[in-house]
């Protein structure tokens, strides 16, 4: 059992499964999970991520290794946590990555075209079909929650096939919970702003002279962490969400709201940019 913001979560006796789970938001939510009573299961791409989560999670936790956009390996992820557990309460489609392509459209080629959707949304499709067999086991109340990004509802010059893989997860989430409503099985989103995790390590990224001016940049004064999004997820999985399916919850400090205003270094409400350069180290 876990209190989160005032709220209880007991997740005794369900099982959990977390895709990317070993590091980031991934990692926070599965720890998050167990340590309000769940039965874990997570699948990571690296071996050395997953080796760390194995000792953080604990010996009750399923830990494999694998990549969620082969289908071979999510089939047999599968058959694992139902052998393990006997079915699958939560599902948490977590992995998602701009794969560092921050480039014009017409400059991408196919190729990685290919692998950002596969990154972003085709395994989505793969992982959460695989696993509704095993959330029907488990029946009403079990849950799906998928994690986006803000990208999904603004746009972002350079990342136009990323922004539209997590906007295409709304259409999925929105017309899957019509599906699996009547059964009692609900699915909405997190939408993150910029979360600092190993993956995309704002700390790093932004200039030690522009710091200073973060405060300013987001509402509520900070980037995400992964504790935020792990809050969130607990949240929409739980009982407190019973009557919540296809939608998103935006965790964002309140930037999408603001959509692109800032205050500048007086604390005056601006949206024209006030920084040389990108503010970015790239």
């Amino acid at each position: 059992m876990i209190h989160m913001e005032g709220m209880v979560y007991d997740f005794t006796g369900k099982t959990v499964l977390v895709t990317g789970g070993g590091v980031g938001i991934g990692r926070a939510a599965a720890e998050a999970f167990r340590d309000a009573g769940a039965r874990v299961a997570i699948i990571e791409i690296d071996e050395q991520r997953a080796a760390d989560a194995r000792s953080a999670l604990g010996p009750d936790a399923l830990v494999v290794v694998g990549d969620v956009t082969d289908p071979a390996a999510v089939a047999a992820l599968a058959e694992k946590v139902d052998e393990a557990f006997g079915g699958l309460d939560v599902l948490v489609n977590n992995v998602g990555d701009f794969l560092m392509l921050a480039k014009p459209f017409d400059q991408l080629t196919d190729e990685e075209v290919g692998r950002l959707y596969m990154t972003n949304l085709g395994q989505v499709f793969s992982v959460t079909k695989a696993m509704i067999p095993l959330l029907r086991k488990k029946g009403a109340g079990s849950s799906i929650v998928c994690v986006s990004s803000i990208e999904g509802f603004r746009g972002i010059p350079n990342c136009a096939v990323y922004a539209a893989c997590k906007a295409g997860l709304t259409g999925f989430a929105k017309s899957l919970a019509l599906e699996l409503g009547p059964e009692g099985i609900r699915i909405n989103l997190i939408a993150p702003e910029t979360t600092d995790t190993p993956q995309v390590p704002v700390s790093l990224m932004i200039p030690e002279e522009h710091r200073e001016h973060i405060p300013r940049w987001i509402p509520l004064g900070r980037f995400g962490i992964p504790q935020d999004m792990a809050s969130g997820i607990l949240f929409l999985a739980s009982p407190h969400a019973a009557w919540i399916t296809g939608t998103a919850l935006h965790i964002d400090g309140g930037a999408l709201a603001a959509a692109g205003w800032y205050r500048d270094p007086r604390g005056v409400w601006t949206n024209v940019p006030v920084l040389s350069g990108n503010g970015l180290n790239f």
